[in-house]
C-alpha cells in the first residue's frame, strides 16, 4: 500500500508539473491558482517571479500574422504585453517572453535602492478578481537592474527577443524628482527598447502632482533634452503613463503639453491603477489604501483610452491597460484607440495560460470583424466607448 501511494503521488506530481509547464488552462483555473491563492499575496508574487525566471511555464501557442503589431518603430509578434509591476527588478524577462508576451515592461525602477512601503502592501479582492497594491516603488535601484538586464539581454539573440520597456520612477525622499527621471533615461537608453515616465502611481506621496501642466512641461522638456544628448543609437522612444483618475480638463491640459515640440513624447500608457472604489466592489479588502486594478478599472480605463485617442486625433500611440482578462477586453481597448495592450491582474489570477487565451480570442475577434491586422482596428470604436 505505501508503495502504491508513492507511485500515485509521483504520478500526480509528474502530471501537475507537466500541466504547469505546458499551461493547461483547466488545471490552472481548477487546481493550481486556487492553491496559489492560499499563499499570502506578496509571497505568491515573489514565487511567481521566481517560477517565470526559472522558465517553468511555457504555454504552446504560435502567434498568427494577424496579431503582428508595429509600434514605436518596433515590431511585436503580438500586441499583448506584461505591465510594469510584475517584474519590478528585471529578473524574469526571458521567461516572460517564453510565456508569449509580445513585449515586456519591467519596473518601476528608481535611481537608488528603496524598500517601498511597509508590508502588507498587496491585497486580493477575490470576489472582484481585483488587486489593491501600495508597494510604493520598491526597487533595487538603477545599478542592480542595469547589470542584471545587461547580462540577460547579452545571452539572447537580438532577433528572437521581445521588446523591452523600462518603467522609471522617482525615489521617495528625492530632492529633485525631475533629475531622477533624467538619470533613468541616461542610464537605460542603451538597454531598453522604450522608456516610460511613471508619474501616475498613487503610492508615492506627491507623485501624481507631477501630472499638473507646469510641472509636467518642465519634466518632459528635461527628459527629452536628456535623450537628445545621448548617442543616436541610444535614443529610445519615451512614453508617459497616466492615472485613470484625471479629470477631462486634466487630460486636455496633458495633451496640450505633449503637443509642445519640446515635450512631444512618443506615446502614452493609459492607465495606471485607480484610487477610486466603485460601489460594486464585494471584497472586504476594498477599503485598503492603494491602487486598484482588475475588472473594476476596465470600463474607466477603456473610456480614458477613447478620450485620449480623440484628443490626440489618433496621432499619439496608446498602450491600453486596465482589467484585461479576455480577448474581448483587449479588443475593446484596441477599438477605443490603443495600438497595444498590457495586462497584470489577470496574470495574477489565472496564471500563464491567460496569455495564449487572450491572444486566441483577440485573433478570432479581429477576423470576425473583418480586420486583417491589429492596426486596422485601432480607434474604430472610439466614439462608442466615450458614451
Amino acid at each position: 500500500m505505501p508503495r502504491e501511494n508513492t507511485v500515485t503521488g509521483l504520478g500526480a506530481a509528474v502530471f501537475s508539473a507537466y500541466s504547469v509547464y505546458r499551461g493547461d488552462e483547466k488545471f490552472y483555473n481548477g487546481v493550481f491558482m486556487p492553491f496559489v491563492r492560499l499563499i499570502p499575496p506578496e509571497t505568491a508574487h515573489d514565487l511567481a517571479v521566481l517560477g517565470v525566471k526559472w522558465k517553468l511555464f511555457r504555454p504552446k501557442y504560435q502567434d498568427p500574422d494577424r496579431l503582428r503589431t508595429n509600434l514605436l518603430g518596433l515590431s511585436f509578434s503580438n500586441p499583448v504585453g506584461i505591465a510594469a509591476g510584475f517584474d519590478k527588478h528585471g529578473e524574469a524577462v526571458p521567461g516572460l517572453e517564453l510565456i508569449g508576451f509580445g513585449f515586456v515592461e519591467i519596473g518601476s525602477v528608481t535611481p537608488e535602492p528603496q524598500p517601498g512601503n511597509p508590508r502588507p502592501r498587496i491585497f486580493r479582492l477575490n470576489e472582484d478578481k481585483a488587486i489593491v497594491n501600495r508597494y510604493g516603488f520598491n526597487s533595487e535601484g538603477h545599478d542592480a537592474v542595469y547589470d542584471r538586464l545587461r547580462e540577460s539581454r547579452a545571452k539572447q539573440e537580438t532577433g528572437k527577443r521581445a521588446a523591452l520597456g523600462i518603467n522609471l520612477g522617482k525615489n521617495k525622499l528625492s530632492q529633485d524628482a525631475i533629475q531622477d527621471y533624467v538619470q533613468g533615461v541616461k542610464r537605460f537608453g542603451a538597454l531598453a527598447d522604450y522608456l516610460v515616465i511613471n508619474v501616475s502611481s498613487p503610492n508615492t506621496a506627491g507623485l501624481r502632482a507631477m501630472q499638473s501642466k507646469n510641472t509636467l512641461q518642465t519634466l518632459l522638456t528635461e527628459v527629452l533634452k536628456a535623450r537628445s544628448a545621448l548617442p543616436e543609437n541610444e535614443r529610445r522612444p519615451i512614453l508617459l503613463k497616466l492615472a485613470p483618475d484625471l479629470s477631462d480638463e486634466d487630460l486636455k491640459e496633458i495633451v496640450d503639453v505633449i503637443r509642445i515640440k519640446a515635450c512631444a513624447v512618443d506615446g502614452l500608457i493609459v492607465s495606471n491603477t485607480t484610487i477610486d472604489r466603485p460601489a460594486t466592489l464585494k471584497s472586504n479588502n476594498a477599503g485598503q489604501l492603494g491602487g486598484l486594478s482588475g475588472p473594476p478599472l476596465k470600463q474607466r480605463s477603456t473610456a480614458m483610452v477613447a478620450k485620449v485617442y480623440k484628443l490626440t486625433q489618433g496621432k499619439v500611440p496608446i498602450i491600453g491597460v486596465g482589467g484585461i482578462f479576455t480577448g474581448e477586453d483587449a479588443f475593446e481597448k484596441i477599438e477605443a484607440g490603443a495600438s497595444a495592450v498590457q495586462l497584470y491582474t489577470s496574470f495574477i489570477f489565472h496564471g500563464p495560460p491567460v496569455v495564449p487565451k487572450i491572444k486566441r480570442e483577440l485573433d478570432a475577434l479581429l477576423e470576425q470583424h473583418g480586420y486583417s491586422s491589429v492596426q486596422d482596428a485601432v480607434g474604430k470604436g472610439a466614439d462608442k466607448y466615450l458614451s
